[in-house]
């Protein structure tokens, strides 16, 4: 599992009929900073994932890749290979809080 911030959607009106009523959203993962591990640094990279949680604009999520997003229920037989399959509340680090979902506007 990974963490990554929602930064918007993608929208695509043909695609593979397994992908249909599927909301797509685009994310940017968030890694710990080795050289401040209070802080996150962003990816360099953006994904497009499958939202299975409802998760909105400008939330820190959890999403998987690979085979494992396919296990989320109702994607076994579509293309996936990026799923959203948690809103995070917190994230600690060494005994401190460096994100709290309730700090968001």
């Amino acid at each position: 599992m990974f963490l990554a911030k929602v930064e918007g959607s993608v929208v695509a009106t043909k695609k593979d009929a397994g992908m249909s009523g599927r909301t797509l959203l685009l994310l940017r993962p968030m890694l710990v900073d080795d050289k401040d591990p209070t802080k996150f640094r962003p990816g360099a990279n953006t994904i497009v994932a499958v939202d299975t949680v409802g998760a909105g604009l400008g939330e820190m999520v959890m999403f998987c890749q690979g085979s494992s997003a396919r296990l989320a229920p109702g994607l076994k037989e579509a293309p996936v290979d990026a799923v959203i399959i948690g809103i995070v509340d917190t994230v600690d680090v060494l005994g401190k809080m460096i994100y709290s979902g309730k700090a968001q506007p």
